[in-house]
C-alpha cells in the first residue's frame, strides 16, 4: 500500500467533500497515483459548470442566437422569417444533456475506483468525515464544494430566482428584471433577449462589469443597448411584491417596473453551511472564503481546499488546475502550482467578451510606461446582414519590455480568438512578435497582428 504519509490506517487516503471540476479532478488525479479515494456529493454530479453554469449557459447561449441569425440572413438572400421558439424544448433538451454529463462524471470517479457517494459530507474532526449517519476516516479531507448564488435580504426578496432556478422556469418569462452587473447578469440578459423577452437589467453601479477593462466596460454597455436590453444604472431594487400583472418592483429612485420574473445575480459566496468547520480549525476571512497556503492546505494540517471557496478566479479551468496541483502535491510527490498570471476568460455576453492579463489601469499600476492600441470595427458578417454591431480590440504593451500584457475583445468569436492569445501571453510574446505574425484573411483575429499604430503611450 502506497504510503501518502497518513500515521495510521485509515479508511481513505483522501476523503473529497464536492464532485465539482476541482473535486473531481483532484479525486481522480490522487486515485491515479495510488490513493484510496472517496468523494461524497449532495446535489449534482460535475457541480455547478455542468449543471447550472458553465455548460447550460453556453447551450442557451447558442439557442439565443438564432434569433438574430434568422434576421441576419435576410441581407444574404435568405428569405427567412424567425420562427416561434418554445421554451420547453430548449428546457427539456438540456436537461437531458446535463443527465448524460452527470453520468459521465460519475463512471469518471468509478473507472478509477473512487469511492463516491451521494450526500452531504460534514467533517466531525481533522480525519472524520460523516455522509448520512456514516463516519470515515481519511488521512487528507479537500473540500470543494463551490459557490452559492446569494440573494440579500430586502421586503419580497423570497420572490427572485438565482441562477441556479433560472434555467429551469415552468414558463418563459416574457418580462424579465435582473439584477446585477457582473458577467453571469450581463450574460443571462443577452441569453433573454436573444429568445424574445423583454429585458430590463439593473446595476447599483455607474457601469457593469466591474474588474474588466474600462474600455471593455463602456464599449459593452453601448453594444449590449443596441440589442435591446434596457441597461439601468445606480439603481437598485427597493422592494418586489405580488400584482395582479406580475412581479412589482419599486426601485430606489422611485421608479417601478413589472415583470414575470426577477433574476437576481449579485454574487456568490463559498458554499459552506452545513459542513462542520466549527469542528475543526478552519480558518476563513471576512468574506465568508476558506484561508489556506499555496498548496491548498488550510490552517488545519489534514484538510485541504480549492476552487470557489477559496476566492480568486470562479473559474472551471481555474478550479481544474488546482485540483492537479493539489493531487500532485500531496500524492504524486510533484512540484506542481499554479500560475495565476495571464490566465484567459470569456464573458458570453451578445458580443461575446474575451480577455487575458492586465486592464490598462491594472498595467499602469504594475508597470509604469505602456502603450495602448485599439481598433473599433463592423464585423465583415454585418456589412451585409444589416446588424448594427461594433467589435473593439486593445492591446496593451509593457513599453520597457514591448512584452504584450494585456488583451481585450468584445465581438464575435472573443472566446474563442482568446485562447490563441493567451498562448502567445503565456510564452512571453512582445509587440514585435505580433506585428511579425502573419494574419488569417478575412478574418477579425488578424486585426491583432495588423494594428501597428498606438493609441497612446507614456
Amino acid at each position: 500500500m502506497a504510503d501518502f504519509g497518513c500515521e495510521r490506517d485509515y479508511d481513505y487516503d483522501l476523503f473529497v467533500i464536492g464532485a465539482g471540476s476541482g473535486g473531481v479532478r483532484a479525486a481522480r488525479m490522487a486515485a491515479g497515483f495510488g490513493a484510496r479515494v472517496a468523494v461524497a456529493e449532495d446535489r449534482y454530479m460535475g457541480g455547478t459548470c455542468v449543471n447550472v453554469g458553465c455548460v447550460p449557459k453556453k447551450l442557451y447561449v447558442y439557442a439565443s442566437e438564432f434569433g438574430k441569425g434568422f434576421k441576419d440572413a435576410q441581407g444574404f438572400g435568405w428569405d427567412s422569417t424567425a420562427p416561434r421558439f418554445d421554451w420547453a424544448t430548449l428546457r427539456d433538451n438540456k436537461k437531458t444533456e446535463i443527465s448524460r454529463l452527470n453520468a459521465i462524471y460519475r463512471n469518471l470517479l468509478s473507472g478509477v475506483e473512487a469511492q463516491v457517494m451521494d450526500g452531504r459530507g460534514r467533517i466531525i474532526d481533522a480525519h472524520t468525515v460523516a455522509v448520512g449517519e456514516r463516519h470515515y476516516t481519511a488521512g487528507k479531507i479537500l473540500i470543494a464544494t463551490g459557490g452559492w448564488p446569494h440573494i440579500p435580504e430586502f421586503p419580497g426578496s423570497e420572490h427572485a430566482v438565482t441562477s441556479n432556478e433560472i434555467f429551469d422556469l415552468e414558463t418563459f418569462p416574457r418580462r424579465l428584471v435582473i439584477v446585477g452587473g457582473g458577467y453571469i447578469a450581463a450574460e443571462f440578459a443577452g441569453i433573454f433577449n436573444g429568445l424574445g423577452a423583454q429585458v430590463t437589467q439593473l446595476y447599483r453601479g455607474p457601469l457593469f462589469l466591474r474588474g474588466f477593462d474600462t474600455d471593455i466596460r463602456a464599449h459593452a454597455a453601448r453594444e449590449i443597448a443596441k440589442t435591446g436590453v434596457d441597461l439601468r444604472f445606480e439603481v437598485n431594487v427597493r422592494s418586489i411584491s405580488p400584482g395582479a400583472n406580475g412581479l412589482q418592483i419599486e426601485l430606489t429612485n422611485g421608479s417601478t417596473l413589472e415583470a414575470d420574473t426577477v433574476l437576481y445575480a449579485t454574487g456568490r459566496k463559498a458554499n459552506l453551511a452545513g459542513l462542520g468547520l466549527e469542528n475543526v480549525n478552519v480558518a476563513m476571512n471576512e468574506f465568508g472564503i476558506i484561508n489556506v497556503d499555496e498548496q491548498y492546505c488550510t490552517s488545519e494540517p489534514s484538510i485541504f481546499a480549492l476552487g470557489d471557496v477559496i476566492g480568486g478566479m470562479e473559474l472551471t479551468p481555474v478550479a481544474l488546475a488546482e485540483g492537479m496541483a493539489f493531487a500532485r502535491r500531496q500524492f504524486g510527490d510533484l512540484k506542481s502550482q499554479v500560475d495565476y498570471d495571464f490566465i484567459p476568460t470569456a464573458v458570453f455576453c451578445q458580443p461575446n467578451i474575451g480577455t487575458v492579463g492586465f486592464t490598462e489601469d491594472e498595467a499602469r499600476a504594475r508597470f509604469g510606461h505602456i502603450r495602448l492600441f485599439k481598433s473599433t470595427f463592423k464585423p465583415m458578417k454585418h456589412t451585409i446582414s444589416g446588424r448594427d454591431e461594433q467589435t473593439f480590440m486593445k492591446l496593451i504593451i509593457d513599453k520597457a519590455s514591448d512584452r504584450v500584457v494585456g488583451v481585450h475583445m468584445m465581438g464575435p468569436d472573443a472566446g474563442e480568438i482568446m485562447q490563441g492569445i493567451a498562448i502567445a501571453l503565456r510564452a512571453g510574446a512582445t509587440k514585435a512578435t505580433f506585428d511579425s505574425t502573419i494574419g488569417i484573411h478575412p478574418t477579425a483575429a488578424e486585426e491583432f497582428v495588423t494594428m501597428r499604430e498606438p493609441w497612446t503611450e507614456d
